[in-house]
């Protein structure tokens, strides 16, 4: 089984500053994941550019099951943005997890509400997709979050992080789950797409699921890179 984890932000072409679909979807269809997890995407809303992108996506790449997890309105109502998949094996169930918001604010980066996307497959996995932000009172709620939904078996936990790899934030989720990029020959990175200097894009997985290779392809369509990782069970 493959699977994928890819922010599009907002399916936006990282060269021409254009929503772009077909490029999206060329970069989905050329990694062909069973499950894919995105983030940056945007729901159907009533300002310019807020299209059913997982809907889009989904007909393009041929997908039949598919969900979007919204996170917040960009304005003030009907503008949704937030995480989604894009799956081959039937989603059972599906949920949006809020994460709490810092009760205080001294970062010195974006504050954005976040959610997590928590699926249940057919296949018999459980995939939870997540975008973190960016100061440590988000990243420490994030994580907590995501320690209280993750499942101890046959589960896959992927997304932006906004994290390195040496952030000892990782830690906990590190003690619960292998990351796929173990497996890397030679470190590789997943942003900015042309010329990447850091990896903030994490694939992990329980225990009992073996991860059999990993890739962060050299594609340029969004500003990140997606992760890919092919999975056994």
């Amino acid at each position: 089984m493959k699977i994928m984890t890819f922010n599009t932000q907002h399916c936006q072409n990282y060269l021409t500053k254009k929503i772009d679909y077909e490029i999206m979807a060329d970069t989905i269809n050329r990694e062909d994941p069973d499950v894919v997890c995105l983030n940056e995407m945007r729901g159907k809303g009533d300002y310019e550019g807020f299209d059913d992108q997982m809907k889009i996506l989904s007909e393009l790449c041929g997908y039949e099951n598919f969900y979007f997890a919204k996170a917040i309105d960009v304005y003030s109502d009907s503008s949704p943005y937030g995480n989604g998949i894009l799956s081959k094996s039937r989603i059972i169930k599906a949920q949006t997890v809020m994460i709490p918001d810092p009760k205080t604010r001294n970062g010195k980066r974006h504050y954005e509400t976040r959610c997590i996307l928590k699926a249940t497959l057919e296949c018999g996995i459980t995939v939870l997709c997540v975008h973190i932000g960016l100061n440590p009172e988000e990243k420490e709620n994030a994580i907590k979050t995501i320690l209280e939904n993750l499942e101890n078996e046959k589960c896959i936990l992927m997304g932006d992080f906004n994290m390195r790899p040496e952030d000892e934030l990782l830690e906990p989720i590190k003690e619960r789950m292998k990351d796929a990029a173990e497996l890397f020959s030679t470190p590789l990175f997943s942003i900015p797409s042309d010329a990447p200097t850091r990896k903030i894009d994490y694939i992990f997985a329980t225990p009992d699921v073996e991860i059999i290779s990993a890739d962060i392809p050299a594609l340029v369509a969004s500003d990140h890179r997606p992760h890919t990782a092919k999975i056994s069970f």
